[in-house]
């Protein structure tokens, strides 16, 4: 993907198949979706892709326990035949991953290990691994960090585990390769009618200024926690459909959680699921569920949700969690369905729902990661009707990701490793590391900004790689040699350069406590 060839071509096209607001899962899944049919897409989004809630998730790719104990099998089913599809269509940045329930009575040994019996028969052929009964010595040796007294043993199960805001850039690399396109930092304005039906978006390019008018068939709005915003563009007096919840995640050290397998932990002192996950040299422990009342690009962690995961943590952990330990925090705000329900946003569904306007405009909201694909086909089914569009089949159950590879233990770029290789051959500096402690090269870094519309250093240090969620201090360190190496391959002057890191250290201090 090139910037320029992208504006190019959104100059050159009548009009498009569909137009696609908003590059979160559901966006670019949408992309991928339409542009493996055959339709002409254009994907716009205001920030950068999965600024928002789609990169800051759990980083799990599950059916959702949680969603089985309230008796929702529907959903959970669905979501464990995803899983399994998303491991077989991009194993370089998805994998199984063990995770132990620690239980301290008999009780809780037959409650949890029949329920992920289920969980896991539920999965059918598409299971990724075997429940297991284990005696505390099995748990103390694969979680070795975990409080000893009192415990029974353990249930091991499986799910999947991926990196969400890398799986987001792989999603817009396969649109591109099927001919959609996609413009990340491009501000929707407003819509186009023809006859009262919505005929295109006028759109704002945020880096340059320029405005642009889209002709399209059919219209999706999928910006997740800002659809509200688009439909009320659309109709003033349509009531909000979202409830906004928030979900806090804090990174740690592993020495204050040992091993390669995760843990759950079933119940916390309010009732929800914890989990301490291995993830990229550290560990992820969350997350809350916090209904808020405000939307932001940047929400921040409330005193009292890192508090609640500390304590819920320090329950079970041999080696006592303190705020001065947090390497970063990072908050997500989930779109959630309006529900008559008045009690926690923990109760409210999942699932994903989809709107038709009078304007024919497409919205659709809820969801998970997990489940992306199945939302993408049903909104592009959708817009088929709308749009009145030949019909096609849906291939995307079969259609392997870019970069996908058989081979073992891949890198985040999978197949695509290979092109980063011959950058390398361009000039020996470009071997060079950002960091000791890190692999990635100045290689990598000119990868993203010229095939990933890496633009701002931010995206570079926070979805690219994930170094702002793995140790904000450290990125606030290095940003300066990235932000030069960025500005010679951009041909930045110095006032962009000093803009980009203002801007930067303005986000990095919030994942900072």
């Amino acid at each position: 993907m090139n910037r320029e060839q992208e504006l190019s071509r959104l100059r050159s096209e009548e009009i498009w198949d569909l137009v696609v607001i908003g590059g979160g899962a559901t966006g670019l899944g949408i992309a991928v979706d339409a542009a493996s049919r055959g339709y002409k897409v254009a994907l716009f989004e205001k920030n950068d892709f999965a600024k928002g809630t789609s990169g800051r998730s759990t980083k799990l790719i599950h059916g959702g326990v949680r969603y089985l104990a309230q008796g929702n099998i529907k959903l959970v089913k669905e979501a464990l035949r995803e899983r399994g599809i998303l491991l077989k269509n991009a194993p370089h940045i998805t994998g199984a991953q063990p995770f132990i329930v620690p239980v301290y009575s008999i009780f809780s040994f037959l409650f949890y290990g029949i329920g992920l019996s289920i969980y896991d028969i539920l999965a059918g052929k598409l299971q990724i691994g075997k429940v297991s009964w284990l005696g505390k010595k099995k748990v103390l040796e694969h979680l070795p960090s975990i409080h000893p007294t009192g415990l029974k043993g353990g249930i091991l199960y499986y799910d999947g585990q991926f990196d969400d805001a890398r799986l987001a850039i792989t999603l817009g690399l396969t649109a591109a390769d099927h001919g959609a396109c996609l413009l990340n930092y491009m501000d929707v304005k407003g819509f186009e009618y023809s006859d009262k039906k919505i005929s295109g978006v006028k759109c704002q390019d945020v880096l340059s200024g320029n405005e642009f008018r889209i002709l399209s068939k059919s219209v999706i709005n999928a910006t997740g926690i800002f659809a509200d915003h688009l439909i009320a563009m659309d109709k003033a007096d349509q009531p909000a459909m979202l409830t906004p919840s928030q979900g806090v995640h804090i990174v740690v050290d592993p020495i204050f959680f040992q091993g390669s397998h995760a843990m759950m932990i079933p119940k916390t002192d309010d009732g929800r699921i914890l989990f301490a996950v291995p993830w990229n040299g550290k560990v992820v422990i969350g997350t809350t569920d916090t209904a808020v009342k405000e939307i932001s690009d940047e929400p921040e962690a409330f005193d009292e949700e890192i508090d609640f995961i500390m304590r819920n943590f320090n329950q079970y952990s041999g080696r006592k969690l303190e705020r001065k330990n947090i390497l970063s925090v990072f908050a997500g705000l989930r779109p959630l369905v309006k529900s008559t329900n008045k009690g926690s946003t923990a109760l409210m569904s999942r699932d994903h729902t989809i709107l038709v306007s009078v304007s024919g405009l497409i919205t659709i909201i809820g969801g998970k990661w997990t489940t992306y694909r199945k939302m993408a086909k049903d909104a592009v089914e959708n817009a088929i009707f709308v749009g009145k569009l030949k019909k096609t089949r849906c291939i995307t159950d079969d259609l392997r990701l870019r970069g996908w590879t058989e081979e073992e233990n891949p890198t985040q770029y999978g197949a695509d490793l290979a092109k980063i290789k011959e950058i390398e051959k361009e000039n020996k500096i470009y071997a060079e590391k950002w960091h000791p402690d890190y692999p990635f090269t100045r290689a990598e870094l000119i990868w993203m900004i010229r095939e990933e519309l890496a633009m701002q250093l931010e995206d570079v240090l926070a979805r690219r790689t994930r170094l702002l969620l793995l140790d904000a201090g450290l990125t606030i360190r290095i940003a300066p040699r990235i932000v030069e190496w960025m500005a010679q391959e951009m041909n930045k002057d110095e006032k962009w350069k000093a803009d980009q890191l203002t801007s930067f250290n303005e986000i990095a201090q919030r994942y900072i406590l």
